[in-house]
């Protein structure tokens, strides 16, 4: 399972860790799938979802916005996505993590007929329209993809 982000926040700069913000939703939701509490130390959230099979990656290798609004993107250049796709063919699954993640990734990539592609909402604490249970149910679906 490939989980894609838009380009990394403010926050995650600055401490070079994915949804560093204390308020992102992502590490308790997909701690929460499996029925654990999200673990403190970053290098511990990476094991944890290691030992899922999950990988972390943005649509983005570079862009301008303003602050961490995803909404702002623009003069995006994208990763290689479909490098990494064709070189690791036991990725079956691509997650959006958000609306704008799948955005992006349609406007730079054509979507493989082999990978199933899920657009879950973001874990961004800018998304407030879906509350942490509402969100956790959503995201369900890469559990469920996952087999497990």
């Amino acid at each position: 399972m490939l989980v894609l982000g838009t380009l990394p926040g403010e926050e995650s700069l600055r401490r070079l860790e994915y949804y560093a913000h204390p308020r992102n939703l992502f590490w308790p939701i997909v701690c929460g799938l499996f029925g654990a509490p999200a673990p403190s130390p970053y290098a511990e959230k990476l094991g944890f979802v290691l030992s899922r099979r999950i990988a972390l990656w943005d649509v983005c290798e570079s862009g301008e916005r303003r602050a961490s609004a995803d909404a702002t993107i623009r003069a995006e250049v994208p990763n290689r996505i479909d490098a990494l796709l064709w070189g690791h063919p036991r990725i079956r699954s691509v997650a959006f993590n958000g609306s704008g993640a799948r955005r992006l990734y349609d406007r730079h990539f054509a979507r493989r007929p082999e990978l199933l592609y899920l657009a879950l909402p973001s874990t961004s604490p800018a998304y407030t329209s879906l509350g942490f249970a509402d969100k956790l149910a959503r995201w369900s679906a890469l559990r469920d993809a996952l087999g497990e």
